[in-house]
Protein backbone atom coordinates (compact mmCIF):
# COMPACT_ATOMS: atom_id res chain seq x y z
CA UNK A 1 0.00 0.00 0.00
CA UNK A 2 1.39 3.44 -0.97
CA UNK A 3 0.65 7.02 0.01
CA UNK A 4 0.40 10.19 -2.06
CA UNK A 5 2.47 13.04 -0.64
CA UNK A 6 2.17 16.71 -1.62
CA UNK A 7 5.24 18.81 -0.62
CA UNK A 8 3.27 22.06 -0.98
CA UNK A 9 0.53 21.39 1.53
CA UNK A 10 2.59 21.93 4.67
CA UNK A 11 3.76 18.32 4.91
CA UNK A 12 0.28 16.91 5.36
CA UNK A 13 -0.08 13.37 4.01
CA UNK A 14 -3.10 12.45 1.97
CA UNK A 15 -5.24 9.41 2.41
CA UNK A 16 -3.87 5.95 1.62
CA UNK A 17 -4.14 4.87 -2.03
CA UNK A 18 -5.02 1.25 -2.71
CA UNK A 19 -2.70 -0.21 -5.42
CA UNK A 20 -4.34 -1.54 -8.54
CA UNK A 21 -4.52 -5.30 -9.02
CA UNK A 22 -2.56 -7.18 -11.65
CA UNK A 23 -5.65 -7.83 -13.77
CA UNK A 24 -6.47 -4.14 -13.67
CA UNK A 25 -2.98 -3.14 -14.76
CA UNK A 26 -2.81 -5.70 -17.57
CA UNK A 27 -6.22 -4.64 -18.86
CA UNK A 28 -4.90 -1.15 -19.58
CA UNK A 29 -2.37 -2.14 -22.27
CA UNK A 30 -3.17 -1.31 -25.90
CA UNK A 31 -4.57 -3.64 -28.52
CA UNK A 32 -2.83 -4.36 -31.82
CA UNK A 33 -4.07 -1.06 -33.29
CA UNK A 34 -2.43 1.00 -30.56
CA UNK A 35 -5.75 1.92 -28.90
CA UNK A 36 -5.98 1.49 -25.12
CA UNK A 37 -8.48 -1.10 -24.03
CA UNK A 38 -9.40 1.08 -21.05
CA UNK A 39 -8.50 4.50 -19.79
CA UNK A 40 -5.94 4.52 -16.98
CA UNK A 41 -7.73 5.49 -13.78
CA UNK A 42 -6.68 8.44 -11.70
CA UNK A 43 -5.35 7.44 -8.26
CA UNK A 44 -7.99 7.66 -5.59
CA UNK A 45 -7.41 10.92 -3.69
CA UNK A 46 -10.67 10.89 -1.79
CA UNK A 47 -12.69 12.81 -4.38
CA UNK A 48 -16.21 11.29 -4.41
CA UNK A 49 -16.69 11.97 -8.13
CA UNK A 50 -13.38 10.29 -9.00
CA UNK A 51 -14.11 7.32 -6.76
CA UNK A 52 -17.53 6.85 -8.33
CA UNK A 53 -16.07 6.99 -11.85
CA UNK A 54 -13.38 4.44 -10.96
CA UNK A 55 -15.92 2.09 -9.47
CA UNK A 56 -17.75 1.89 -12.82
CA UNK A 57 -14.62 0.69 -14.70
CA UNK A 58 -14.22 -2.90 -15.78
CA UNK A 59 -11.22 -4.60 -14.25
CA UNK A 60 -11.44 -7.93 -16.04
CA UNK A 61 -10.37 -6.92 -19.54
CA UNK A 62 -8.81 -9.23 -22.12
CA UNK A 63 -5.01 -9.24 -22.06
CA UNK A 64 -2.76 -9.05 -25.11
CA UNK A 65 -3.25 -11.95 -27.59
CA UNK A 66 -0.89 -14.92 -27.40
CA UNK A 67 0.39 -14.34 -30.93
CA UNK A 68 0.59 -11.13 -32.88
CA UNK A 69 1.03 -10.42 -36.60
CA UNK A 70 3.43 -12.68 -38.50
CA UNK A 71 5.73 -11.40 -41.24
CA UNK A 72 8.25 -13.26 -43.45
CA UNK A 73 11.70 -13.30 -41.91
CA UNK A 74 10.49 -11.85 -38.62
CA UNK A 75 9.28 -13.16 -35.33
CA UNK A 76 6.00 -12.28 -33.66
CA UNK A 77 5.15 -10.00 -30.79
CA UNK A 78 1.99 -9.77 -28.77
CA UNK A 79 2.28 -5.97 -28.74
CA UNK A 80 3.21 -4.11 -31.92
CA UNK A 81 6.07 -1.94 -30.71
CA UNK A 82 6.30 -0.16 -34.07
CA UNK A 83 3.28 1.97 -33.16
CA UNK A 84 3.51 4.55 -30.42
CA UNK A 85 1.63 3.43 -27.34
CA UNK A 86 0.29 5.67 -24.56
CA UNK A 87 2.35 6.15 -21.42
CA UNK A 88 0.92 4.85 -18.17
CA UNK A 89 1.87 5.77 -14.67
CA UNK A 90 2.01 3.41 -11.71
CA UNK A 91 3.20 3.55 -8.14
CA UNK A 92 6.40 1.86 -7.00
CA UNK A 93 4.36 -0.86 -5.30
CA UNK A 94 2.66 -1.71 -8.60
CA UNK A 95 5.84 -1.62 -10.70
CA UNK A 96 7.68 -3.75 -8.16
CA UNK A 97 5.10 -6.45 -8.49
CA UNK A 98 5.22 -6.60 -12.30
CA UNK A 99 8.98 -6.17 -12.87
CA UNK A 100 9.89 -9.87 -12.29
CA UNK A 101 7.72 -10.78 -15.30
CA UNK A 102 10.15 -9.02 -17.65
CA UNK A 103 12.93 -11.06 -19.34
CA UNK A 104 16.12 -10.02 -21.11
CA UNK A 105 18.98 -11.69 -22.96
CA UNK A 106 21.85 -12.85 -20.78
CA UNK A 107 24.70 -12.11 -23.23
CA UNK A 108 25.79 -8.90 -24.97
CA UNK A 109 24.88 -8.32 -28.62
CA UNK A 110 28.40 -8.75 -29.95
CA UNK A 111 29.94 -11.47 -32.06
CA UNK A 112 28.35 -14.11 -34.28
CA UNK A 113 24.57 -14.19 -34.29
CA UNK A 114 23.81 -17.88 -33.88
CA UNK A 115 20.07 -17.96 -33.24
CA UNK A 116 17.65 -16.70 -30.64
CA UNK A 117 16.90 -17.08 -26.96
CA UNK A 118 13.51 -18.77 -26.69
CA UNK A 119 12.88 -17.32 -23.24
CA UNK A 120 13.43 -13.65 -24.05
CA UNK A 121 12.83 -13.82 -27.82
CA UNK A 122 16.02 -11.82 -28.41
CA UNK A 123 18.84 -12.66 -30.79
CA UNK A 124 21.67 -14.74 -29.32
CA UNK A 125 25.25 -13.72 -30.06
CA UNK A 126 28.43 -15.70 -29.41
CA UNK A 127 31.95 -14.33 -28.92
CA UNK A 128 33.92 -16.40 -26.35
CA UNK A 129 36.87 -14.00 -26.11
CA UNK A 130 34.55 -11.04 -25.50
CA UNK A 131 32.83 -13.05 -22.78
CA UNK A 132 36.23 -13.45 -21.09
CA UNK A 133 37.04 -9.73 -21.41
CA UNK A 134 33.67 -8.79 -19.93
CA UNK A 135 34.14 -11.11 -16.95
CA UNK A 136 31.27 -13.43 -17.90
CA UNK A 137 33.54 -16.50 -18.09
CA UNK A 138 37.09 -17.29 -16.99
CA UNK A 139 38.30 -18.94 -20.21
CA UNK A 140 37.19 -18.98 -23.88
CA UNK A 141 37.00 -22.77 -24.27
CA UNK A 142 33.76 -24.51 -25.21
CA UNK A 143 32.54 -28.10 -24.89
CA UNK A 144 29.63 -29.52 -26.89
CA UNK A 145 27.57 -32.50 -25.74
CA UNK A 146 24.75 -34.06 -27.73
CA UNK A 147 23.34 -37.27 -29.12
CA UNK A 148 23.92 -38.01 -32.82
CA UNK A 149 21.41 -36.16 -34.98
CA UNK A 150 20.69 -33.40 -32.46
CA UNK A 151 22.68 -30.75 -34.37
CA UNK A 152 26.18 -30.80 -32.85
CA UNK A 153 28.02 -30.50 -36.15
CA UNK A 154 25.73 -27.84 -37.61
CA UNK A 155 26.02 -25.73 -34.46
CA UNK A 156 29.83 -25.96 -34.49
CA UNK A 157 30.09 -25.26 -38.23
CA UNK A 158 27.67 -22.32 -38.01
CA UNK A 159 29.75 -20.85 -35.18
CA UNK A 160 32.99 -21.19 -37.17
CA UNK A 161 31.46 -19.76 -40.34
CA UNK A 162 29.96 -16.72 -38.68
CA UNK A 163 33.01 -15.97 -36.54
CA UNK A 164 35.00 -15.58 -39.77
CA UNK A 165 33.43 -12.17 -40.25
CA UNK A 166 35.14 -11.09 -37.03
CA UNK A 167 38.61 -12.17 -38.12
CA UNK A 168 38.56 -15.48 -36.21
CA UNK A 169 40.12 -18.37 -38.16
CA UNK A 170 39.49 -22.03 -37.45
CA UNK A 171 41.46 -25.26 -37.55
CA UNK A 172 39.77 -28.66 -37.42
CA UNK A 173 42.48 -30.77 -35.81
CA UNK A 174 41.27 -34.10 -37.08
CA UNK A 175 37.91 -34.46 -38.86
CA UNK A 176 37.19 -38.08 -37.99
CA UNK A 177 33.98 -38.42 -40.04
CA UNK A 178 34.60 -35.83 -42.76
CA UNK A 179 31.69 -33.68 -41.56
CA UNK A 180 33.50 -30.38 -42.04
CA UNK A 181 34.76 -31.02 -45.59
CA UNK A 182 31.58 -29.63 -47.33
CA UNK A 183 32.10 -26.28 -45.59
CA UNK A 184 35.71 -26.02 -46.77
CA UNK A 185 34.84 -26.93 -50.33
CA UNK A 186 32.01 -24.39 -50.35
CA UNK A 187 34.56 -21.74 -49.35
CA UNK A 188 36.91 -22.83 -52.13
CA UNK A 189 39.37 -24.53 -49.74
CA UNK A 190 40.73 -28.04 -50.29
CA UNK A 191 41.05 -29.97 -46.99
CA UNK A 192 44.08 -32.15 -46.33
CA UNK A 193 43.03 -35.81 -46.33
CA UNK A 194 45.15 -38.50 -44.67
CA UNK A 195 44.62 -42.21 -45.11
CA UNK A 196 43.79 -44.79 -47.74
CA UNK A 197 44.45 -43.56 -51.29
CA UNK A 198 45.63 -40.09 -50.24
CA UNK A 199 49.10 -38.90 -51.36
CA UNK A 200 49.44 -36.56 -48.38
CA UNK A 201 52.01 -37.27 -45.69
CA UNK A 202 52.47 -35.44 -42.40
CA UNK A 203 55.72 -35.53 -40.47
CA UNK A 204 54.75 -35.50 -36.79
CA UNK A 205 58.20 -33.98 -36.06
CA UNK A 206 57.93 -31.27 -38.70
CA UNK A 207 59.79 -28.03 -37.96
CA UNK A 208 57.32 -25.87 -39.86
CA UNK A 209 58.07 -22.13 -39.76
CA UNK A 210 60.76 -22.67 -37.11
CA UNK A 211 63.39 -23.68 -39.65
CA UNK A 212 62.84 -20.63 -41.87
CA UNK A 213 63.04 -18.16 -38.97
CA UNK A 214 65.95 -19.78 -37.18
CA UNK A 215 68.68 -17.48 -38.57
CA UNK A 216 66.65 -14.35 -37.78
CA UNK A 217 66.74 -14.99 -34.00
CA UNK A 218 69.53 -14.39 -31.54
CA UNK A 219 71.06 -17.25 -29.56
CA UNK A 220 68.81 -16.68 -26.55
CA UNK A 221 65.65 -16.79 -28.65
CA UNK A 222 66.90 -19.87 -30.51
CA UNK A 223 67.51 -21.75 -27.29
CA UNK A 224 64.08 -20.77 -25.92
CA UNK A 225 62.17 -21.85 -29.02
CA UNK A 226 64.11 -25.08 -29.46
CA UNK A 227 63.62 -26.07 -25.83
CA UNK A 228 59.86 -25.69 -26.24
CA UNK A 229 59.79 -27.69 -29.49
CA UNK A 230 61.89 -30.53 -28.06
CA UNK A 231 59.67 -30.74 -24.98
CA UNK A 232 56.58 -30.96 -27.22
CA UNK A 233 58.14 -33.69 -29.35
CA UNK A 234 59.23 -35.66 -26.28
CA UNK A 235 55.67 -35.57 -24.90
CA UNK A 236 54.34 -36.70 -28.27
CA UNK A 237 56.70 -39.68 -28.59
CA UNK A 238 56.12 -40.83 -25.01
CA UNK A 239 52.36 -40.56 -25.56
CA UNK A 240 52.64 -42.64 -28.74
CA UNK A 241 54.71 -45.24 -26.88
CA UNK A 242 52.15 -45.32 -24.09
CA UNK A 243 49.46 -45.95 -26.71
CA UNK A 244 51.27 -49.23 -27.52
CA UNK A 245 50.94 -50.39 -23.92
CA UNK A 246 54.36 -49.28 -22.61
CA UNK A 247 54.59 -46.67 -19.87
CA UNK A 248 57.79 -44.60 -20.47
CA UNK A 249 60.09 -43.72 -17.57
CA UNK A 250 61.90 -40.47 -16.87
CA UNK A 251 65.04 -42.11 -18.25
CA UNK A 252 63.21 -42.80 -21.50
CA UNK A 253 62.21 -39.14 -21.68
CA UNK A 254 65.83 -38.06 -21.15
CA UNK A 255 67.03 -40.41 -23.89
CA UNK A 256 64.38 -39.18 -26.34
CA UNK A 257 65.19 -35.54 -25.62
CA UNK A 258 68.89 -36.19 -26.19
CA UNK A 259 68.27 -38.05 -29.44
CA UNK A 260 65.98 -35.33 -30.77
CA UNK A 261 68.47 -32.58 -29.92
CA UNK A 262 71.28 -34.43 -31.70
CA UNK A 263 69.22 -35.23 -34.79
CA UNK A 264 67.91 -31.69 -35.24
CA UNK A 265 71.44 -30.27 -35.17
CA UNK A 266 71.20 -28.33 -31.92
CA UNK A 267 74.35 -30.01 -30.61
CA UNK A 268 76.35 -28.64 -33.56
CA UNK A 269 76.25 -25.02 -32.46
CA UNK A 270 72.72 -24.10 -33.62
CA UNK A 271 73.99 -23.25 -37.10
CA UNK A 272 71.04 -24.72 -38.99
CA UNK A 273 68.23 -27.06 -37.98
CA UNK A 274 67.84 -30.33 -39.82
CA UNK A 275 64.43 -31.95 -40.50
CA UNK A 276 63.94 -35.26 -38.72
CA UNK A 277 61.39 -38.07 -38.84
CA UNK A 278 60.25 -40.83 -36.49
CA UNK A 279 62.23 -43.56 -38.38
CA UNK A 280 65.43 -41.61 -37.67
CA UNK A 281 64.61 -41.57 -33.94
CA UNK A 282 63.95 -45.33 -34.02
CA UNK A 283 67.29 -45.94 -35.79
CA UNK A 284 69.21 -43.96 -33.17
CA UNK A 285 67.54 -45.89 -30.33
CA UNK A 286 68.11 -49.28 -31.97
CA UNK A 287 71.78 -48.68 -32.81
CA UNK A 288 73.21 -45.86 -30.66
CA UNK A 289 76.74 -44.59 -31.21
CA UNK A 290 79.21 -44.28 -28.36
CA UNK A 291 78.56 -40.59 -27.83
CA UNK A 292 74.83 -41.19 -27.32
CA UNK A 293 74.95 -43.92 -24.69
CA UNK A 294 77.79 -42.16 -22.86
CA UNK A 295 75.93 -38.81 -22.91
CA UNK A 296 72.87 -40.48 -21.35
CA UNK A 297 75.09 -42.06 -18.61
CA UNK A 298 74.70 -45.73 -19.51
CA UNK A 299 77.48 -48.14 -18.60
CA UNK A 300 77.63 -49.78 -22.03
CA UNK A 301 76.05 -50.05 -25.46
CA UNK A 302 74.27 -53.23 -24.40
CA UNK A 303 72.75 -51.61 -21.31
CA UNK A 304 71.41 -48.74 -23.43
CA UNK A 305 69.82 -51.09 -25.96
CA UNK A 306 68.30 -53.34 -23.29
CA UNK A 307 66.81 -50.43 -21.36
CA UNK A 308 65.30 -48.67 -24.42
CA UNK A 309 64.12 -51.84 -26.18
CA UNK A 310 60.45 -51.46 -25.24
CA UNK A 311 60.10 -47.81 -26.21
CA UNK A 312 62.04 -48.54 -29.41
CA UNK A 313 59.62 -51.32 -30.33
CA UNK A 314 56.62 -49.13 -29.46
CA UNK A 315 57.79 -46.35 -31.78
CA UNK A 316 58.70 -48.90 -34.47
CA UNK A 317 55.04 -49.86 -34.71
CA UNK A 318 54.37 -46.38 -36.09
CA UNK A 319 56.74 -47.12 -38.94
CA UNK A 320 55.62 -50.66 -39.81
CA UNK A 321 52.11 -50.76 -38.24
CA UNK A 322 48.72 -49.52 -39.46
CA UNK A 323 49.97 -45.91 -39.60
CA UNK A 324 53.05 -46.67 -41.68
CA UNK A 325 53.61 -44.10 -44.37
CA UNK A 326 51.42 -41.42 -42.80
CA UNK A 327 53.52 -39.81 -40.07
CA UNK A 328 56.99 -41.22 -40.74
CA UNK A 329 57.82 -39.31 -43.95
CA UNK A 330 58.52 -35.61 -44.62
CA UNK A 331 55.47 -33.38 -44.91
CA UNK A 332 54.55 -32.98 -48.59
CA UNK A 333 51.89 -30.27 -48.43
CA UNK A 334 51.59 -26.64 -47.38
CA UNK A 335 48.60 -25.28 -45.50
CA UNK A 336 47.26 -21.86 -46.40
CA UNK A 337 47.30 -20.30 -42.94
CA UNK A 338 45.67 -17.14 -44.30
CA UNK A 339 42.53 -19.14 -45.18
CA UNK A 340 39.58 -18.64 -42.82
CA UNK A 341 39.44 -22.38 -42.00
CA UNK A 342 41.65 -25.42 -42.47
CA UNK A 343 40.95 -29.08 -41.82
CA UNK A 344 42.68 -32.42 -41.50
CA UNK A 345 40.27 -35.06 -42.85
CA UNK A 346 40.81 -38.47 -41.20
CA UNK A 347 37.70 -40.18 -42.56
CA UNK A 348 39.87 -42.40 -44.79
CA UNK A 349 41.57 -43.85 -41.70
CA UNK A 350 38.45 -45.50 -40.31
CA UNK A 351 39.29 -48.81 -41.96
CA UNK A 352 42.53 -48.98 -39.95
CA UNK A 353 40.79 -49.09 -36.57
CA UNK A 354 40.11 -46.85 -33.60
CA UNK A 355 43.69 -46.93 -32.34
CA UNK A 356 44.98 -45.67 -35.68
CA UNK A 357 42.56 -42.74 -35.51
CA UNK A 358 43.56 -42.02 -31.90
CA UNK A 359 47.27 -41.97 -32.80
CA UNK A 360 46.53 -39.76 -35.79
CA UNK A 361 44.60 -37.31 -33.58
CA UNK A 362 47.53 -37.20 -31.15
CA UNK A 363 50.05 -36.50 -33.91
CA UNK A 364 47.80 -33.88 -35.48
CA UNK A 365 47.15 -32.22 -32.14
CA UNK A 366 50.84 -31.83 -31.40
CA UNK A 367 51.72 -30.76 -34.94
CA UNK A 368 48.90 -28.25 -35.37
CA UNK A 369 49.52 -26.75 -31.94
CA UNK A 370 53.19 -26.13 -32.73
CA UNK A 371 52.56 -24.82 -36.24
CA UNK A 372 49.80 -22.43 -35.22
CA UNK A 373 51.87 -21.14 -32.30
CA UNK A 374 54.76 -20.28 -34.59
CA UNK A 375 52.53 -18.96 -37.36
CA UNK A 376 50.56 -16.64 -35.09
CA UNK A 377 53.75 -15.51 -33.35
CA UNK A 378 55.11 -14.48 -36.73
CA UNK A 379 52.34 -11.96 -37.20
CA UNK A 380 50.53 -13.68 -40.08
CA UNK A 381 47.17 -12.85 -38.53
CA UNK A 382 47.75 -11.98 -34.88
CA UNK A 383 44.17 -12.90 -34.10
CA UNK A 384 42.17 -15.54 -32.31
CA UNK A 385 41.88 -19.05 -33.71
CA UNK A 386 39.23 -21.69 -33.01
CA UNK A 387 40.69 -25.20 -32.69
CA UNK A 388 37.99 -27.86 -33.10
CA UNK A 389 38.81 -31.19 -31.47
CA UNK A 390 36.15 -33.62 -32.61
CA UNK A 391 35.77 -36.84 -30.59
CA UNK A 392 38.72 -35.84 -28.41
CA UNK A 393 38.01 -38.80 -26.11
CA UNK A 394 39.55 -41.07 -28.76
CA UNK A 395 42.88 -39.32 -28.33
CA UNK A 396 42.71 -39.34 -24.53
CA UNK A 397 42.18 -43.12 -24.47
CA UNK A 398 45.83 -43.52 -25.48
CA UNK A 399 46.99 -42.93 -21.92
CA UNK A 400 47.95 -40.45 -19.24
CA UNK A 401 50.28 -38.36 -21.39
CA UNK A 402 47.64 -37.93 -24.08
CA UNK A 403 45.20 -36.67 -21.44
CA UNK A 404 47.85 -34.32 -20.05
CA UNK A 405 48.48 -32.92 -23.54
CA UNK A 406 44.82 -31.96 -23.95
CA UNK A 407 44.75 -30.55 -20.43
CA UNK A 408 47.79 -28.38 -21.20
CA UNK A 409 46.25 -27.00 -24.40
CA UNK A 410 43.07 -26.02 -22.55
CA UNK A 411 44.96 -24.29 -19.76
CA UNK A 412 47.06 -22.25 -22.20
CA UNK A 413 44.16 -21.19 -24.44
CA UNK A 414 44.05 -17.59 -23.20
CA UNK A 415 47.81 -17.10 -23.42
CA UNK A 416 47.92 -18.61 -26.91
CA UNK A 417 44.83 -16.73 -28.14
CA UNK A 418 42.95 -19.91 -28.98
CA UNK A 419 39.39 -21.09 -28.43
CA UNK A 420 39.56 -24.82 -27.81
CA UNK A 421 36.25 -26.44 -28.83
CA UNK A 422 35.73 -30.02 -27.65
CA UNK A 423 32.99 -32.09 -29.28
CA UNK A 424 31.69 -35.17 -27.44
CA UNK A 425 28.56 -37.28 -27.10
CA UNK A 426 28.24 -37.68 -23.33
CA UNK A 427 30.21 -37.18 -20.09
CA UNK A 428 30.98 -40.89 -19.80
CA UNK A 429 33.29 -40.45 -22.80
CA UNK A 430 35.70 -38.80 -20.37
CA UNK A 431 35.35 -41.64 -17.88
CA UNK A 432 36.39 -44.22 -20.47
CA UNK A 433 39.93 -42.85 -20.90
CA UNK A 434 41.25 -45.03 -18.07
CA UNK A 435 40.43 -47.31 -15.17
CA UNK A 436 38.01 -46.13 -12.50
CA UNK A 437 39.78 -43.88 -10.02
CA UNK A 438 42.87 -43.55 -12.22
CA UNK A 439 44.79 -40.32 -12.76
CA UNK A 440 43.65 -40.24 -16.38
CA UNK A 441 39.98 -40.20 -15.39
CA UNK A 442 40.59 -37.62 -12.69
CA UNK A 443 42.28 -35.21 -15.12
CA UNK A 444 39.71 -35.89 -17.84
CA UNK A 445 36.82 -35.00 -15.52
CA UNK A 446 38.59 -31.75 -14.62
CA UNK A 447 38.65 -30.79 -18.30
CA UNK A 448 35.02 -29.70 -17.99
CA UNK A 449 36.09 -27.03 -15.51
CA UNK A 450 38.52 -25.70 -18.16
CA UNK A 451 35.61 -25.14 -20.56
CA UNK A 452 33.60 -22.22 -19.21
CA UNK A 453 30.95 -22.43 -21.94
CA UNK A 454 28.94 -25.66 -22.19
CA UNK A 455 26.61 -26.31 -25.13
CA UNK A 456 24.21 -29.08 -24.13
CA UNK A 457 22.02 -30.44 -26.92
CA UNK A 458 19.33 -33.09 -26.62
CA UNK A 459 20.14 -36.15 -24.50
CA UNK A 460 18.40 -39.19 -23.12
CA UNK A 461 17.30 -39.21 -19.49
CA UNK A 462 20.25 -41.35 -18.40
CA UNK A 463 22.81 -39.05 -20.00
CA UNK A 464 20.91 -36.05 -18.69
CA UNK A 465 21.45 -37.38 -15.17
CA UNK A 466 25.19 -37.62 -15.87
CA UNK A 467 25.35 -34.06 -17.15
CA UNK A 468 23.37 -32.77 -14.19
CA UNK A 469 25.80 -34.42 -11.79
CA UNK A 470 28.99 -33.36 -13.58
CA UNK A 471 27.94 -29.77 -14.38
CA UNK A 472 25.71 -29.05 -11.39
CA UNK A 473 22.54 -28.50 -13.41
CA UNK A 474 19.25 -27.70 -11.73
CA UNK A 475 16.20 -29.90 -12.24
CA UNK A 476 14.72 -27.37 -14.65
CA UNK A 477 17.92 -27.20 -16.70
CA UNK A 478 18.08 -30.98 -16.83
CA UNK A 479 14.47 -31.09 -18.00
CA UNK A 480 15.37 -28.72 -20.84
CA UNK A 481 18.05 -31.12 -22.11
CA UNK A 482 15.92 -34.27 -21.92
CA UNK A 483 12.67 -32.63 -23.03
CA UNK A 484 12.64 -29.41 -25.02
CA UNK A 485 16.05 -29.96 -26.67
CA UNK A 486 14.97 -33.41 -27.90
CA UNK A 487 12.03 -32.00 -29.84
CA UNK A 488 14.06 -30.39 -32.62
CA UNK A 489 17.55 -30.03 -34.09
CA UNK A 490 19.75 -27.15 -33.03
CA UNK A 491 18.09 -26.75 -29.63
CA UNK A 492 20.57 -26.48 -26.78
CA UNK A 493 20.99 -25.31 -23.23
CA UNK A 494 23.90 -22.86 -23.17
CA UNK A 495 25.47 -22.86 -19.73
CA UNK A 496 28.10 -20.20 -19.00
CA UNK A 497 29.83 -21.34 -15.79
CA UNK A 498 27.49 -20.68 -12.84
CA UNK A 499 25.00 -18.52 -14.74
CA UNK A 500 21.48 -19.83 -15.32
CA UNK A 501 21.20 -21.85 -18.51
CA UNK A 502 19.76 -20.27 -21.66
CA UNK A 503 17.44 -22.09 -24.07
CA UNK A 504 18.96 -21.30 -27.47
CA UNK A 505 17.65 -22.30 -30.89
CA UNK A 506 20.31 -22.28 -33.60
CA UNK A 507 18.94 -20.91 -36.87
CA UNK A 508 20.39 -21.98 -40.22
CA UNK A 509 19.84 -20.37 -43.60
CA UNK A 510 18.75 -22.44 -46.60
CA UNK A 511 22.35 -22.44 -47.89
CA UNK A 512 23.72 -23.55 -44.55
CA UNK A 513 21.15 -26.34 -44.23
CA UNK A 514 22.36 -27.75 -47.55
CA UNK A 515 26.04 -27.54 -46.65
CA UNK A 516 25.70 -28.81 -43.09
CA UNK A 517 23.51 -31.78 -44.03
CA UNK A 518 25.20 -34.75 -42.30
CA UNK A 519 22.37 -37.07 -43.37
CA UNK A 520 22.90 -36.54 -47.10
CA UNK A 521 24.45 -40.00 -47.51
CA UNK A 522 21.31 -41.67 -46.15
CA UNK A 523 19.05 -40.23 -48.81
CA UNK A 524 18.23 -41.99 -52.04
CA UNK A 525 19.61 -39.12 -54.13
CA UNK A 526 22.46 -37.62 -52.11
CA UNK A 527 23.60 -34.08 -52.81
CA UNK A 528 26.54 -33.94 -55.26
CA UNK A 529 29.89 -32.98 -53.74
CA UNK A 530 30.85 -29.32 -53.78
CA UNK A 531 33.74 -29.79 -56.23
CA UNK A 532 31.38 -30.65 -59.10
CA UNK A 533 30.49 -28.05 -61.68
CA UNK A 534 27.44 -25.77 -61.31
CA UNK A 535 25.66 -27.70 -64.07
CA UNK A 536 26.15 -30.95 -62.19
CA UNK A 537 25.00 -29.41 -58.92
CA UNK A 538 21.79 -28.05 -60.50
CA UNK A 539 21.79 -25.37 -57.87
CA UNK A 540 21.50 -27.79 -54.96
CA UNK A 541 24.65 -26.68 -53.18
CA UNK A 542 25.57 -23.06 -53.89
CA UNK A 543 29.11 -22.20 -52.87
CA UNK A 544 29.60 -19.60 -50.19
CA UNK A 545 31.22 -16.31 -51.05
CA UNK A 546 34.89 -16.07 -49.96
CA UNK A 547 35.40 -14.30 -46.68
CA UNK A 548 37.89 -11.42 -46.59
CA UNK A 549 39.49 -12.05 -43.22
CA UNK A 550 42.02 -9.22 -43.72
CA UNK A 551 39.36 -6.55 -43.49
CA UNK A 552 38.63 -4.98 -40.14
CA UNK A 553 35.24 -6.09 -38.83
CA UNK A 554 32.71 -3.49 -37.88
CA UNK A 555 32.45 -2.94 -34.13
CA UNK A 556 28.68 -2.77 -34.35
CA UNK A 557 26.72 -5.96 -33.63
CA UNK A 558 26.40 -7.72 -36.96
CA UNK A 559 24.65 -10.89 -37.95
CA UNK A 560 27.52 -13.08 -39.07
CA UNK A 561 25.68 -15.58 -41.22
CA UNK A 562 25.80 -17.01 -44.67
CA UNK A 563 23.65 -15.42 -47.40
CA UNK A 564 19.97 -16.14 -47.17
CA UNK A 565 19.12 -15.50 -43.53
Amino acid sequence: MSRLFNPFDGGRRTRRVEPRSTNELLSQFTDLQGIPLTTPPTPDTGDDETSTRRGRQRVNQATAPRQGPREPGRGWAAVDAARRAPVYKATTAEVGGLFPLLASNGVPAIGARLGYDTQSGGAFYVHPTEWVLRGMVTNPNLVVFGEPGRGKSSTVVALMLRMMLFGVRSLISGDVKGEYTPLLRSLGITPIALGRGSPHRLNALDLGPLRARWNTWNAERQNEELTGILARWTRLLTALAEAQGYSPTVTDELVLSTVLRRLVGAADGYSELRPITIPQVVAQLADPDDDLWQATRFASHRQFVDHTRQITDALSNLVVGPLSGLFDEPTNFDLDWDAPVQSMDLSLLRSRGDQAIAVALTCLGSWSSMITDLQDDGGADGGVRIVVRDEVWRQMRLGLRAVQAVDSDLRLSRAERKIQLLVMHKPSDLLSVGAAGSQEVSIAKDLLALCSSRILLGQSTRVGDELAEELGLSEREQAVITGWAMEGQGRALWKLENRPGMKIQTVLSATEKTIFDTNAGLRENPIPPAETTPDQRNGTRPPLAPVDTNSTPSPAPTTATAPGW
